[in-house]
Protein backbone atom coordinates (compact mmCIF):
# COMPACT_ATOMS: atom_id res chain seq x y z
CA UNK A 1 0.00 0.00 0.00
CA UNK A 2 1.23 3.24 -1.25
CA UNK A 3 0.55 6.80 0.79
CA UNK A 4 -0.04 10.19 -0.57
CA UNK A 5 -0.72 13.25 1.08
CA UNK A 6 -1.82 16.45 -1.57
CA UNK A 7 -1.57 19.56 0.63
CA UNK A 8 -2.82 22.82 -1.40
CA UNK A 9 -2.17 25.40 1.09
CA UNK A 10 -4.61 27.74 1.90
CA UNK A 11 -7.00 26.18 -1.02
CA UNK A 12 -10.06 26.85 1.23
CA UNK A 13 -11.51 30.28 1.74
CA UNK A 14 -14.87 32.30 2.51
CA UNK A 15 -17.91 32.90 0.28
CA UNK A 16 -16.76 35.63 -1.81
CA UNK A 17 -19.33 38.15 -3.97
CA UNK A 18 -17.54 38.64 -7.01
CA UNK A 19 -18.00 35.16 -7.87
CA UNK A 20 -21.67 34.41 -7.00
CA UNK A 21 -20.77 34.08 -2.74
CA UNK A 22 -19.09 31.03 -3.72
CA UNK A 23 -15.25 29.72 -2.77
CA UNK A 24 -12.13 29.26 -5.50
CA UNK A 25 -12.46 25.49 -4.71
CA UNK A 26 -16.79 25.24 -5.66
CA UNK A 27 -15.57 27.12 -9.17
CA UNK A 28 -12.40 25.62 -9.79
CA UNK A 29 -12.23 23.23 -12.16
CA UNK A 30 -10.88 20.02 -10.93
CA UNK A 31 -12.50 17.36 -12.43
CA UNK A 32 -10.06 14.64 -10.55
CA UNK A 33 -10.73 15.87 -6.88
CA UNK A 34 -14.96 15.56 -8.03
CA UNK A 35 -14.27 11.94 -9.45
CA UNK A 36 -12.14 10.86 -6.56
CA UNK A 37 -14.70 12.40 -3.77
CA UNK A 38 -17.20 10.45 -4.69
CA UNK A 39 -15.49 7.19 -3.69
CA UNK A 40 -14.04 9.07 -0.59
CA UNK A 41 -14.29 9.54 3.17
CA UNK A 42 -14.74 13.63 3.74
CA UNK A 43 -15.35 15.85 6.02
CA UNK A 44 -13.98 18.86 8.12
CA UNK A 45 -11.06 19.05 10.49
CA UNK A 46 -9.05 21.10 12.85
CA UNK A 47 -6.08 21.57 12.15
CA UNK A 48 -5.88 24.69 14.39
CA UNK A 49 -6.13 23.89 18.10
CA UNK A 50 -7.74 26.14 19.97
CA UNK A 51 -5.77 29.35 21.71
CA UNK A 52 -2.99 28.68 18.86
CA UNK A 53 -1.97 31.09 15.80
CA UNK A 54 -3.60 29.68 12.34
CA UNK A 55 -0.09 29.33 10.76
CA UNK A 56 0.93 26.71 8.48
CA UNK A 57 3.66 25.79 10.91
CA UNK A 58 0.77 24.52 13.53
CA UNK A 59 -1.11 23.37 11.07
CA UNK A 60 1.14 21.35 8.94
CA UNK A 61 2.40 19.67 11.79
CA UNK A 62 -0.91 18.42 12.86
CA UNK A 63 -1.48 17.60 8.88
CA UNK A 64 1.28 15.20 9.83
CA UNK A 65 0.33 13.46 12.60
CA UNK A 66 1.70 15.64 15.31
CA UNK A 67 -0.27 17.67 17.88
CA UNK A 68 1.13 21.09 18.00
CA UNK A 69 -0.49 21.39 21.81
CA UNK A 70 2.74 19.21 22.68
CA UNK A 71 5.65 19.79 19.63
CA UNK A 72 5.50 23.42 18.97
CA UNK A 73 8.29 25.78 19.60
CA UNK A 74 8.04 28.13 16.86
CA UNK A 75 7.84 28.53 13.18
CA UNK A 76 11.61 29.25 12.47
CA UNK A 77 13.48 26.48 13.96
CA UNK A 78 11.52 23.93 11.58
CA UNK A 79 12.89 26.20 8.44
CA UNK A 80 16.14 26.59 9.86
CA UNK A 81 16.86 22.63 9.85
CA UNK A 82 15.29 22.51 6.34
CA UNK A 83 18.47 24.96 5.87
CA UNK A 84 20.67 22.55 7.24
CA UNK A 85 21.18 25.11 10.10
CA UNK A 86 22.59 23.57 13.27
CA UNK A 87 20.45 24.70 16.08
CA UNK A 88 21.76 24.64 20.14
CA UNK A 89 19.62 24.45 22.83
CA UNK A 90 19.84 28.65 23.91
CA UNK A 91 19.70 29.57 20.83
CA UNK A 92 16.36 31.14 19.22
CA UNK A 93 15.61 31.05 15.72
CA UNK A 94 13.35 33.69 13.86
CA UNK A 95 11.85 33.87 10.20
CA UNK A 96 13.37 36.89 8.52
CA UNK A 97 11.42 38.39 5.54
CA UNK A 98 12.49 40.27 2.96
CA UNK A 99 9.42 43.15 2.49
CA UNK A 100 8.56 46.32 0.87
CA UNK A 101 7.91 48.83 3.38
CA UNK A 102 6.35 52.53 2.02
CA UNK A 103 9.15 55.03 2.10
CA UNK A 104 8.42 57.05 5.15
CA UNK A 105 11.06 58.78 6.92
CA UNK A 106 10.37 57.39 10.07
CA UNK A 107 9.97 53.90 10.38
CA UNK A 108 6.84 53.62 12.43
CA UNK A 109 5.12 55.14 10.14
CA UNK A 110 5.71 52.85 7.09
CA UNK A 111 3.20 50.80 5.50
CA UNK A 112 3.90 46.58 4.85
CA UNK A 113 3.19 47.37 1.18
CA UNK A 114 4.55 43.57 0.12
CA UNK A 115 5.58 41.00 2.71
CA UNK A 116 7.48 39.07 0.11
CA UNK A 117 9.63 41.87 -2.02
CA UNK A 118 7.68 40.73 -4.87
CA UNK A 119 8.31 37.86 -4.45
CA UNK A 120 12.01 38.29 -5.02
CA UNK A 121 14.26 35.48 -6.56
CA UNK A 122 16.23 33.54 -4.76
CA UNK A 123 19.40 34.32 -6.46
CA UNK A 124 18.86 37.95 -5.89
CA UNK A 125 17.24 38.00 -2.26
CA UNK A 126 20.54 35.60 -1.43
CA UNK A 127 23.03 38.51 -2.32
CA UNK A 128 20.68 41.37 -0.49
CA UNK A 129 21.29 38.60 2.62
CA UNK A 130 25.03 38.22 2.55
CA UNK A 131 24.74 42.48 2.85
CA UNK A 132 22.52 42.16 5.70
CA UNK A 133 24.81 39.46 7.21
CA UNK A 134 27.78 41.90 6.44
CA UNK A 135 26.72 44.70 8.35
CA UNK A 136 24.19 43.85 10.67
CA UNK A 137 26.03 39.96 12.14
CA UNK A 138 27.36 40.50 16.01
CA UNK A 139 28.53 38.04 18.78
CA UNK A 140 25.42 36.18 19.08
CA UNK A 141 23.12 37.76 16.16
CA UNK A 142 23.81 35.61 12.39
CA UNK A 143 22.12 36.28 9.59
CA UNK A 144 21.68 33.14 7.03
CA UNK A 145 19.91 33.48 3.04
CA UNK A 146 16.71 31.10 2.21
CA UNK A 147 14.83 30.82 -0.50
CA UNK A 148 12.67 34.21 -1.98
CA UNK A 149 11.88 36.38 0.64
CA UNK A 150 12.21 33.45 3.82
CA UNK A 151 15.11 33.97 5.70
CA UNK A 152 16.59 33.51 9.19
CA UNK A 153 18.13 34.97 12.21
CA UNK A 154 19.97 32.69 14.92
CA UNK A 155 20.22 34.53 18.06
CA UNK A 156 22.03 33.51 20.82
CA UNK A 157 20.02 33.39 24.56
CA UNK A 158 17.65 35.33 22.43
CA UNK A 159 13.84 36.12 23.69
CA UNK A 160 11.00 33.63 23.27
CA UNK A 161 8.83 35.62 24.88
CA UNK A 162 9.08 39.06 22.48
CA UNK A 163 5.83 39.96 20.94
CA UNK A 164 6.23 39.56 16.80
CA UNK A 165 4.36 39.78 13.89
CA UNK A 166 3.44 37.57 10.79
CA UNK A 167 4.02 40.36 7.64
CA UNK A 168 1.52 38.78 5.61
CA UNK A 169 -1.32 39.26 8.71
CA UNK A 170 -0.71 43.44 8.20
CA UNK A 171 -0.50 43.44 4.34
CA UNK A 172 -1.80 47.42 3.44
CA UNK A 173 -1.54 48.53 7.13
CA UNK A 174 0.52 50.90 8.77
CA UNK A 175 3.22 49.25 10.68
CA UNK A 176 3.25 51.37 13.97
CA UNK A 177 1.01 48.80 15.84
CA UNK A 178 2.40 45.63 14.86
CA UNK A 179 6.61 46.80 15.68
CA UNK A 180 8.34 44.50 17.77
CA UNK A 181 6.90 44.38 21.89
CA UNK A 182 8.35 42.78 25.16
CA UNK A 183 12.18 41.23 25.74
CA UNK A 184 14.41 41.76 23.08
CA UNK A 185 12.05 44.32 21.03
CA UNK A 186 14.38 46.83 20.96
CA UNK A 187 17.05 45.22 19.62
CA UNK A 188 14.90 43.14 17.10
CA UNK A 189 13.81 46.67 16.05
CA UNK A 190 16.88 48.50 15.88
CA UNK A 191 18.01 45.06 13.73
CA UNK A 192 14.98 46.40 11.21
CA UNK A 193 15.22 49.97 11.54
CA UNK A 194 19.22 49.15 10.82
CA UNK A 195 18.12 46.93 7.58
CA UNK A 196 16.81 49.75 6.02
CA UNK A 197 20.13 51.62 5.59
CA UNK A 198 21.52 48.47 4.35
CA UNK A 199 19.08 47.79 1.36
CA UNK A 200 18.59 51.48 0.18
CA UNK A 201 21.38 51.81 -2.42
CA UNK A 202 22.01 47.91 -3.18
CA UNK A 203 22.13 47.72 -6.61
CA UNK A 204 19.96 44.96 -6.83
CA UNK A 205 16.80 47.03 -5.36
CA UNK A 206 17.91 49.72 -7.79
CA UNK A 207 17.49 47.19 -10.72
CA UNK A 208 14.26 45.43 -9.53
CA UNK A 209 12.90 49.49 -9.17
CA UNK A 210 14.33 50.09 -12.40
CA UNK A 211 12.03 46.89 -13.77
CA UNK A 212 8.80 48.52 -12.03
CA UNK A 213 9.36 45.53 -9.44
CA UNK A 214 8.83 46.03 -5.25
CA UNK A 215 12.42 45.99 -3.52
CA UNK A 216 13.61 44.85 -0.53
CA UNK A 217 13.44 47.47 1.86
CA UNK A 218 13.40 46.43 5.19
CA UNK A 219 13.98 42.80 6.84
CA UNK A 220 10.65 41.77 9.13
CA UNK A 221 11.73 39.15 11.69
CA UNK A 222 8.85 37.24 13.60
CA UNK A 223 8.24 33.22 14.14
CA UNK A 224 10.62 32.69 17.07
CA UNK A 225 11.28 29.49 18.56
CA UNK A 226 13.51 27.00 19.95
CA UNK A 227 14.99 23.64 18.42
CA UNK A 228 12.19 21.16 18.22
CA UNK A 229 11.54 17.39 19.21
CA UNK A 230 9.42 16.05 16.34
CA UNK A 231 8.45 12.07 17.06
CA UNK A 232 9.83 10.23 13.90
CA UNK A 233 7.69 8.99 11.00
CA UNK A 234 8.78 5.75 10.90
CA UNK A 235 8.70 5.01 14.30
CA UNK A 236 5.10 6.75 15.25
CA UNK A 237 3.47 5.25 11.83
CA UNK A 238 5.92 2.33 10.96
CA UNK A 239 6.17 4.17 7.14
CA UNK A 240 8.95 5.56 5.63
CA UNK A 241 8.41 8.74 4.00
CA UNK A 242 9.58 11.60 1.68
CA UNK A 243 8.57 15.33 2.09
CA UNK A 244 8.20 17.44 -1.70
CA UNK A 245 7.30 20.72 -0.79
CA UNK A 246 9.17 24.20 -1.88
CA UNK A 247 9.02 25.61 1.64
CA UNK A 248 11.29 25.89 4.13
CA UNK A 249 9.18 25.25 6.91
CA UNK A 250 7.24 22.34 5.46
CA UNK A 251 10.28 20.36 4.26
CA UNK A 252 11.33 21.39 8.17
CA UNK A 253 8.89 19.44 9.43
CA UNK A 254 9.65 16.46 7.11
CA UNK A 255 13.23 16.11 7.99
CA UNK A 256 12.66 16.79 11.89
CA UNK A 257 10.47 13.77 11.81
CA UNK A 258 13.53 11.70 9.96
CA UNK A 259 12.05 11.93 6.41
CA UNK A 260 14.05 12.44 3.47
CA UNK A 261 13.13 15.88 1.76
CA UNK A 262 13.48 16.29 -2.09
CA UNK A 263 14.24 19.26 -3.90
CA UNK A 264 12.22 19.78 -7.43
CA UNK A 265 13.88 22.18 -10.17
CA UNK A 266 11.76 24.87 -10.69
CA UNK A 267 9.55 24.61 -7.63
CA UNK A 268 9.34 28.02 -6.29
CA UNK A 269 6.52 28.56 -3.67
CA UNK A 270 4.52 30.44 -5.55
CA UNK A 271 2.10 29.78 -8.88
CA UNK A 272 5.10 29.76 -11.69
CA UNK A 273 5.99 26.61 -9.75
CA UNK A 274 6.70 23.13 -11.33
CA UNK A 275 3.57 21.30 -10.58
CA UNK A 276 4.08 18.05 -12.62
CA UNK A 277 7.84 18.18 -11.04
CA UNK A 278 5.98 17.86 -7.81
CA UNK A 279 4.08 14.74 -8.74
CA UNK A 280 6.51 13.00 -11.20
CA UNK A 281 9.14 13.19 -8.04
CA UNK A 282 6.46 12.01 -5.37
CA UNK A 283 6.03 8.48 -8.32
CA UNK A 284 10.14 8.20 -8.37
CA UNK A 285 10.11 7.77 -4.40
CA UNK A 286 7.26 5.73 -4.32
CA UNK A 287 8.67 3.92 -7.20
CA UNK A 288 11.80 3.53 -5.11
CA UNK A 289 10.43 2.16 -1.59
CA UNK A 290 8.79 4.76 -0.33
CA UNK A 291 5.52 4.12 1.59
CA UNK A 292 4.56 7.76 1.77
CA UNK A 293 5.09 10.74 0.30
CA UNK A 294 3.45 14.18 1.25
CA UNK A 295 3.53 16.72 -1.47
CA UNK A 296 2.65 20.19 -0.28
CA UNK A 297 1.68 23.10 -3.32
CA UNK A 298 1.85 26.13 -1.64
CA UNK A 299 0.36 28.42 -4.59
CA UNK A 300 -3.04 28.39 -2.96
CA UNK A 301 -1.76 30.57 -0.24
CA UNK A 302 0.14 32.53 -1.67
CA UNK A 303 -2.48 34.23 -4.18
CA UNK A 304 -4.71 34.55 -0.93
CA UNK A 305 -2.37 36.61 0.65
CA UNK A 306 -2.16 38.76 -2.77
CA UNK A 307 -5.90 38.95 -2.87
CA UNK A 308 -5.94 37.17 -6.63
CA UNK A 309 -8.95 35.49 -6.91
CA UNK A 310 -8.23 34.63 -9.82
CA UNK A 311 -5.36 33.16 -9.66
CA UNK A 312 -5.94 31.23 -6.75
CA UNK A 313 -8.78 29.21 -8.89
CA UNK A 314 -6.60 28.99 -11.57
CA UNK A 315 -3.63 27.31 -8.99
CA UNK A 316 -6.30 24.95 -7.66
CA UNK A 317 -7.13 24.10 -10.86
CA UNK A 318 -3.69 23.45 -11.96
CA UNK A 319 -2.75 21.27 -8.27
CA UNK A 320 -5.74 19.45 -9.95
CA UNK A 321 -4.79 18.92 -13.38
CA UNK A 322 -1.10 18.70 -12.91
CA UNK A 323 -0.75 17.25 -9.45
CA UNK A 324 -3.23 15.10 -8.92
CA UNK A 325 -3.83 13.94 -12.65
CA UNK A 326 -0.17 12.60 -12.42
CA UNK A 327 -0.20 11.02 -9.78
CA UNK A 328 -3.42 9.07 -10.34
CA UNK A 329 -1.70 8.24 -13.91
CA UNK A 330 1.65 6.86 -12.07
CA UNK A 331 0.24 5.01 -9.39
CA UNK A 332 -2.04 2.36 -11.71
CA UNK A 333 0.63 1.01 -12.08
CA UNK A 334 1.96 0.27 -8.39
CA UNK A 335 -1.10 -1.71 -6.93
CA UNK A 336 -3.28 -0.24 -3.74
CA UNK A 337 -3.17 3.31 -2.55
CA UNK A 338 -4.48 5.82 -0.74
CA UNK A 339 -4.70 9.84 -1.07
CA UNK A 340 -5.38 12.49 1.02
CA UNK A 341 -6.52 15.70 -0.47
CA UNK A 342 -6.80 18.78 1.55
CA UNK A 343 -5.53 22.60 2.69
CA UNK A 344 -4.02 23.54 6.06
CA UNK A 345 -5.70 26.26 6.93
CA UNK A 346 -7.82 28.84 4.77
CA UNK A 347 -6.20 31.63 3.10
CA UNK A 348 -9.60 34.00 2.37
CA UNK A 349 -9.09 36.21 0.11
CA UNK A 350 -10.95 38.64 1.77
CA UNK A 351 -8.34 38.95 4.78
CA UNK A 352 -5.40 37.81 2.60
CA UNK A 353 -4.27 36.18 5.52
CA UNK A 354 -4.68 32.84 7.68
CA UNK A 355 -8.06 32.03 9.44
CA UNK A 356 -8.38 29.14 11.92
CA UNK A 357 -11.91 27.34 10.42
CA UNK A 358 -11.85 23.68 9.80
CA UNK A 359 -10.46 22.43 6.31
CA UNK A 360 -12.46 19.81 3.74
CA UNK A 361 -10.48 16.79 3.46
CA UNK A 362 -11.41 14.06 1.48
CA UNK A 363 -9.86 10.15 1.82
CA UNK A 364 -9.50 7.78 -1.21
CA UNK A 365 -8.49 4.18 -1.38
CA UNK A 366 -8.27 2.61 -4.46
CA UNK A 367 -9.78 -0.79 -3.52
CA UNK A 368 -13.11 0.75 -2.93
CA UNK A 369 -15.13 0.50 -5.92
CA UNK A 370 -18.34 1.49 -4.35
CA UNK A 371 -19.26 5.37 -5.02
CA UNK A 372 -20.24 6.47 -1.42
CA UNK A 373 -22.04 10.28 -2.54
CA UNK A 374 -23.02 10.29 -6.25
CA UNK A 375 -23.25 14.08 -6.02
CA UNK A 376 -20.43 14.85 -3.45
CA UNK A 377 -17.69 17.46 -4.73
CA UNK A 378 -15.58 18.84 -3.08
CA UNK A 379 -16.02 22.24 -1.75
CA UNK A 380 -16.23 23.04 2.24
CA UNK A 381 -20.12 23.15 2.10
CA UNK A 382 -20.60 19.85 0.71
CA UNK A 383 -17.68 18.44 3.40
CA UNK A 384 -19.66 20.68 5.76
CA UNK A 385 -23.05 19.01 5.16
CA UNK A 386 -21.93 15.45 3.98
CA UNK A 387 -18.79 14.52 5.91
CA UNK A 388 -17.24 13.82 9.11
CA UNK A 389 -16.11 16.38 11.54
CA UNK A 390 -12.38 15.73 12.61
CA UNK A 391 -12.13 17.92 16.14
CA UNK A 392 -8.52 17.11 16.66
CA UNK A 393 -6.38 17.81 13.69
CA UNK A 394 -3.52 15.11 14.23
CA UNK A 395 -5.54 12.15 14.49
CA UNK A 396 -6.43 12.72 11.01
CA UNK A 397 -3.47 11.02 10.09
CA UNK A 398 -3.72 7.83 12.09
CA UNK A 399 -7.59 8.25 10.24
CA UNK A 400 -5.76 8.02 6.81
CA UNK A 401 -3.06 5.79 7.82
CA UNK A 402 -4.74 3.29 9.94
CA UNK A 403 -8.97 3.01 9.62
CA UNK A 404 -9.95 1.29 6.69
CA UNK A 405 -13.66 2.38 6.12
Amino acid sequence: MKYIVLLGDGMADWPINEIGGKTPLAVACKPNMDRLIKYSIQGLAHTIPEGMPAGSDVANLSVFGFDPKTYYTGRSPLEAISMGLKLNPDDTALRCNLVTLSNDEAYQDCTMVDYSAGEITTEESTELMKAVAKELNSDGIDFYPGISYRHCLVWKNGPMDISLTPPHDISGKKVIGHLPKGPGSETALALMKRSVEVLKDHPINKKRIEQGLNPATSIWLWGQGKKPDVPLFIEKYGLCGSVISAVDLIKGIGIASGMKAVDVPGATGNINTNFNGKAEAALKELQSGRDFVYVHVEAPDECGHQGQLKEKIHAIELIDKEVLGTLLNGLESMGDYRIMVLPDHPTPISIKTHSSDPVPFFIYDSRKTDMVNAEAVYTEACAKENGTIVNLGHTLMDMFLEVIN
